[in-house]
């Protein structure tokens, strides 16, 4: 069976559910969305199709995939799960492609994997996390929040940005809080996409 026919394909890995969508022709690009937990349709792109066989993963916890297992993690977990993805398309070398969370997930695997990565792409994410990258983030999201203050739909989106936000996983929920917020312009309806963690 070719896994990398078009069309729509199932996997499990580790007992998790993982659908994935193929289209295209060319060497294989395999995406990974944003959040975590943004559903896979976004990077939809016509356009990469002409140029590369593209794999859009429904990430567990999204779309109709499996829920998140017990004790997952913010990168490692999402790591496993694409490298099961490239054994299981059988392809030695793939490009990948991260937006925002997904950009970590790609640069993480690209670090522990440089034998099976034939490109990166990037977009919206940053090569680190930690307390700076945080401390960042978190001063980004208050200038924004202090801009449109006047925005009466800011106290939601201050909400969204600020509370923990449940994750489905096998067992009890496990919780994060979604410091990183998209590039939102004027209006403040996109956060509703990305506040929206929980698959169930």
């Amino acid at each position: 069976m070719n896994n990398l026919v078009p069309g729509t394909h199932t996997m499990i890995t580790n007992g998790v559910r993982q659908v994935y969508h193929v289209a295209g022709t060319g060497p294989v690009m395999i995406t990974q969305s944003g959040g975590p937990g943004v559903e896979y349709a976004y990077l939809r792109s016509t356009r990469l199709e002409e140029h590369f066989t593209m794999v859009y993963p429904e990430i567990p916890g999204t779309g109709v995939s499996g829920p998140l297992p017990e004790g997952s993690t913010y990168v490692d977990t999402y790591v496993g799960f694409l490298h099961s993805l490239v054994e299981h398309l059988g392809e030695p070398r793939v490009h990948l492609l991260g937006h925002s969370h997904g950009g970590f997930t790609a640069q993480r695997f690209a670090l522990n994997h440089p034998d099976r990565v034939a490109g990166l792409v990037l977009y919206s994410t940053s090569p680190t996390n930690d307390a700076e990258f945080w401390a960042t983030e978190q001063a980004e999201v208050d200038t924004y929040l202090s801009r449109h203050a006047d925005n009466p739909e800011i106290a939601t989106v201050a909400a969204a940005i600020t509370s923990s936000v449940p994750l489905q996983t096998h067992a009890e929920p496990a919780f994060c809080s979604p410091r990183c917020t998209p590039s939102l312009g004027e209006s403040c309806r996109p956060l509703e996409r990305f506040a929206v963690l929980r698959h169930g």
